[in-house]
């Protein structure tokens, strides 16, 4: 047999593209080529196929007086990276009659060491998914990819540490040498790091601490502003300690962005991202972009949380880029190449100090008009919660009181009330904050005292249509809270609380 067919994937953007990678070997004077638009990267896995296949005990293309090719189909597609090394070794031994089995319905990843070894590869999780709704039923990826693989329950994984260990497993009246990965489940795991700040850490702020319960309930965006040193960024940072861990269909999101954008640090995110960006970070880095379009700080938070510390500081640009993913929940990237859209369903939380003045509280004319000048109408009127840090009183401090841990009990307040978000809406992943003007009408009941004090208030207050509505789904967050089937008056004012007031 001079011929030979396997499959691969790679890929694209949030999509997978399938390659076909054959090989055929011909007489001729020796020659290893591949073609079909190969990167350097991929240029360059001739070379380490070459040594993996000597090293793993087969004949080595570069020692057989044979022409190789290799092409990767489509041709029009640019092929990136080394995850195709493990499909040509094998297309090239099945070409030289080292090995035979049916290659119907398996895919094949990962990057060859010299000696054999496999190495990981990004974007397995999305391949996996993809390849289980398109025919294909068999997945063989380096161990360290196992896992990540394993939580697409439709598609059998095999872990594979080196080529050798591959070959033995496919060839024909051999008994597997591959267990099959389990399936990977999310009921015990947690990313949580043992020094994750707590509410219980946090003096005072009682405030801050309710309207952050509020936000992680509706997932409301909210900003915190005040002198600095009042401990807004502790706050924030023990945000994420109050979410709810992520859903199954939410971890493969958020993993799955993290696997393409080479960005994963746990084998699965379980619970909600955390992202906090410097404010000299670039419009590409935070909202994605490049000559390849790649998801940026917007996408990487999706399902969890943004982090924007001084707010303000951020540039222009990158403050109005926030409108489409804060209205929209996705962020659309256009270039010369194409359009492409990243998913970028987050919880935005940005803290700033609204005074030039170190220390000072009250705010003057020029302050607003420069927050104005930093913040856009758009970008504010988005924003649903602006809740002021102040200063904590010294005596509050000097206090040694017993730790208490507050979070635990928070997140459980937050868990209830989007347990009733989720069989109000029946589904899983929609909130509060995601309320359309139709869910508006039909499930959130207001009484009479509420609706009387909403009208007045849009009335006195001059609310806009966007904030008359973002007023009606925080007074919803807040009846859930509190398991109230209607919205009362009470929470109305409440959520009127939460407006920007003297700022712009």
């Amino acid at each position: 047999m001079s011929f030979a067919r396997v499959y691969s994937a790679q890929p694209v953007y949030l999509d997978t593209v399938y390659v076909s990678v054959e090989a055929d070997l011909s007489k001729g004077l020796h020659s290893f080529s591949i073609v079909g638009l190969p990167d350097k990267a991929v240029e360059e896995s001739k070379e380490r196929v070459a040594v993996a296949i000597k090293n793993s005990g087969y004949t080595s293309p570069k020692h057989s007086s044979k022409r190789v090719l290799i092409s990767l189909a489509p041709a029009t597609v640019k092929k990136e990276g080394a995850r195709f090394d493990l499909a040509i070794a094998l297309a090239y031994l099945c070409a030289a009659d080292d090995v035979s089995f049916d290659p119907t319905g398996i895919l094949f990843l990962g990057e060859l060491s010299l000696e054999g070894k496999l190495r990981p590869v990004h974007g397995v999780l999305s391949i996996a998914q993809h390849a289980s709704k398109n025919g294909f039923h068999t997945l063989i990826v380096p161990t360290e990819n196992a896992e990540e693989a394993a939580l697409v329950h439709d598609i059998t994984v095999y872990p594979a540490e080196s080529l050798e260990q591959v070959v033995t497993h496919l060839r024909e009246g051999v008994e597997d040498a591959l267990p099959a990965q389990p399936h990977t489940t999310l009921h015990t795991r947690t990313n949580k790091h043992a020094n994750q700040v707590d509410f219980g850490d946090i003096r005072g702020q009682e405030t801050a601490k309710r309207g952050l319960e509020i936000a992680a309930a509706g997932r409301h965006n909210i900003v915190l502003y005040g002198p600095p040193g009042t401990g807004k960024t502790m706050l924030a940072r023990a945000f994420q300690g109050i979410l709810p861990n992520l859903t199954y269909e939410e971890a493969l999101e958020a993993t799955s962005v993290h696997s393409i954008a080479g960005a994963l640090k746990e084998t699965i995110i379980v619970t909600p991202p955390f992202r906090s960006p410097h404010h000299t970070s670039s419009h590409v880095a935070i909202v994605g972009g490049g000559t390849i379009p790649k998801p940026g700080e917007v996408t990487l938070a999706h399902r969890g949380v943004l982090f924007l510390d001084e707010f303000p500081e951020f540039d222009r640009r990158v403050v109005d880029a926030l409108r489409e993913p804060l209205e929209d929940r996705v962020v659309s990237i256009s270039r010369a190449r194409g359009q492409v859209s990243f998913p970028a369903d987050f919880i935005l939380v940005a803290a700033l100090n609204p005074t030039r003045e170190q220390g000072e509280v009250r705010i003057n004319d020029l302050d607003r008009e420069r927050l104005k000048k930093k913040i856009s109408g758009p970008v504010i009127d988005r924003i649903d919660m602006w809740i002021e840090v102040t200063h904590i009183e010294h005596e509050k401090l000097y206090t040694r009181e017993e730790r208490v841990l507050e979070s635990g009990g928070i997140q459980e307040n937050v868990l209830k009330a989007r347990q009733v978000q989720n069989k109000r809406y029946r589904s899983s992943t929609k909130t509060n904050a995601s309320m359309s003007v139709v869910d508006i009408d039909e499930l959130a009941h207001l009484s009479n005292e509420a609706e009387t004090l909403l009208r007045s208030a849009a009335q006195n207050l001059k609310l806009s249509p966007r904030s008359y509505h973002r007023t009606i789904k925080l007074a919803r967050t807040i009846a859930d809270l509190d398991t109230s089937e209607r919205i009362e008056g009470g929470h109305i004012l409440e959520a009127l609380t939460y407006r920007p007031k003297d700022l712009f």
